[in-house]
């Protein structure tokens, strides 16, 4: 009798997605870990007996978010353990991933959560746009530097958004010194960096039989919204409604944090490499190339610029560029 895969989808849940899975002895590093998705995502894999490193930028705050995932680990055989990395500051990263290289053990996936959205024009320590710096070239440091630690059969799951229509990267202003500041406009580079990221990623690590993925989680009440002034967040929300009752669709479906987390799962754990290699996914799928007029919470699919091969090494250029380390 052939086994058929399980189909799952956009009301999935990282139970759903894990049921049955065995993670005993895996080693799973979890960017993000002091809220909403990254709690979600590591009380899940230590649910199921994974050794998860949690790192997060306030250590105090992520320990007071966690006490669920230590439980989850010591019942079903798995650990947890917490290691600081503050994205925007290149020193903390360079130095967590020196701590994890002298560790020497196996990171069998890398789940890179962590990050900021439509924040107020600033910089991070090593002077870059602070959305860009952060949730692209923070980790795109972290994930090179200790790349040797992937085995065979790894997987590299970056984290981004449907927010990567808003825009392409502008690789000529990255910092926004010549471009007005936009919070959206800044966000969606960064996200369609974590794309191209994993895009270029894919390509130098599969013949090792290394893959990478981008995620869209789906839209979620976490604290990534922080930055946006409640009225302005009702607002978004009201405006989303409109263009998907235009479209013939019905309002917008909030995720759980639980579903949302569960892409990531997916791809990371769940999905066949070849599968999601190179790809962006959603909803526990493998997303289409859409072009046209684009909403965020409107349209699903993925742009063709955020899998440009040729921009993932143009973007990979000028992140060693930027950082100052060639990988």
């Amino acid at each position: 009798m052939t086994e058929v895969a399980e189909v799952f989808g956009a009301a999935s849940t990282t139970d759903d997605v894990l049921s049955g899975v065995n993670l005993r002895g895996k080693r799973i590093l979890v960017t993000g870990v002091s809220a909403g998705l990254g709690v979600e995502t590591a009380r899940s894999l230590a649910a199921h007996g994974a050794h998860v490193i949690g790192a997060a930028r306030d250590l105090t705050k992520a320990k007071g978010a966690t006490p669920q995932v230590q439980k989850f680990a010591a019942a079903n055989g798995g650990t947890f353990a917490l290691v600081e990395l503050d994205l925007a500051n290149l020193k903390s990263v360079r130095a967590c991933s020196d701590r994890l290289l002298a560790q020497g053990e196996p990171l069998d996936v890398i789940i890179a959560n962590a990050g900021v959205m439509a924040t107020p024009f600033g910089h991070t320590a090593d002077g870059f746009e602070m959305q860009f710096g952060t949730n692209h070239l923070g980790h795109f440091v972290l994930i090179n530097r200790i790349s040797s630690l992937i085995p065979a059969g790894g997987r590299v799951i970056n984290v981004s958004s449907d927010g990567h229509g808003l825009s392409n990267v502008d690789l000529e202003d990255p910092n926004f010194e010549r471009t007005p500041y936009e919070p959206f406009l800044a966000y969606g580079r960064s996200k369609t960096a974590n794309i191209l990221f994993a895009v270029g990623f894919d390509r130098r690590h599969r013949s090792r039989g290394v893959r990478a993925a981008a995620v869209h989680p789906g839209v979620i009440q976490t604290e990534l919204a922080r930055y946006m002034d409640p009225k302005q967040l009702a607002a978004f929300v009201e405006h989303v409604n409109q263009q998907r009752v235009a479209q013939g669709k019905g309002p917008l479906q909030w995720k759980t944090i639980p579903q949302g987390a569960a892409t990531s799962v997916w791809a990371g754990i769940v999905a066949s490499a070849d599968e999601v290699g190179g790809r962006y996914c959603e909803d526990c799928h493998v997303s289409e190339i859409v072009s046209g007029n684009f909403s965020v919470g409107v349209n699903q699919g993925v742009r063709g610029y955020a899998l440009d091969p040729n921009s993932a090494e143009a973007l990979w250029k000028k992140s060693e560029e930027l950082v100052g380390e060639s990988f």
